[in-house]
Parts: structure tokens; sequence; C-alpha cells
């Protein structure tokens, strides 16, 4: 079953996306969630002209996104929690890392953070999608805090 992406889904596409998908994932998940539709000819035409239009505002949204990407790169981020030696009590997740780069100025979205769960001090690295096409490798550093 071919379907036309309105929104992004995780392991499948991105918006505007021609996906082919099981019969039975589209009918009963996708569609009426809203995050896609039937890809009829008339429906790829109607998609193909918009894509057109949209090409011009969608090179500024990459520039812009590459601009940031070389932001985020120069930032050294250290994010501090409470540990016991090396391993950490609770974890370091998206959220924290979305949290550290708020303080530093970048405003983006944990959803767009990839890291995993961290359980232990160290350096690490994530991956930030800023764009579809601009994905940014982010450094950083989980140390222990200080006990007073």
């Amino acid at each position: 079953m071919e379907l036309i992406l309105k929104q992004d889904v995780q392991n499948l596409g991105f918006k505007d996306d021609i996906v082919t998908v099981k019969p039975g994932y589209g009918r009963n998940y996708l569609i009426p969630q809203g995050l896609a539709t039937v890809a009829t000819p008339t429906a790829k035409k109607v998609l193909a002209e918009n894509l057109r239009q949209r090409a011009f505002k969608e090179q500024k949204l990459v520039d812009d996104a590459n601009k940031i990407a070389e932001a985020i790169k120069g930032l050294e981020i250290k994010i501090s929690a409470k540990a016991g030696g090396e391993k950490l009590f609770g974890s370091v997740t998206n959220a924290d890392i979305a949290e550290a780069l708020e303080k530093n100025g970048h405003s983006i979205e944990k959803k767009y953070i990839n890291s995993g769960i961290v359980k232990r001090t160290g350096k690490y690295t994530a991956n930030v999608r800023l764009h579809r096409d601009v994905i940014v490798e982010l450094p950083y550093e989980i140390v222990a805090e200080q006990q007073n």
C-alpha cells in the first residue's frame, strides 16, 4: 500500500515522502491517526507540484540548519549529574541534552536529539537532527556533581 506521509514518522519517513507499507499498518494506524493519506495518482501530482513550489523555501531552511549546526559543533557541553564513582544515580537522556543546549542559546526539541540513555560518566556523542538533510554529531561530557 502506497501512502503519502503528512508528518514525520520515526523509522518510516519524513513529511511528504511516498512510502510503501503493509495494508494493515496503513489502514489501521497511519490513516486513522492522520499521519498519512493514500497515494492516488491525483494526490501524487498535487504533491509533486507542492514540492516544486516549496523547493526555494526548503533551501533557506537547510541553510539556516547548517548555520545552527556549525554553532552547535563548537559547543562544549558538560552535564553534571549525581554519581557514585563512575555510575550515575539515574540517567542522562535526550531531555537533559536539550536543556543543556537551551542554556547555551539553542532551542532544539528533545525528539530531534538521539543519544540513548546514558548511565555512566564520560564523553559521549548525540545525533541532533536539525533538518531532514542536516544531522550533526554533538559531543558532550557527563561529570559527577561536586559534593558540598
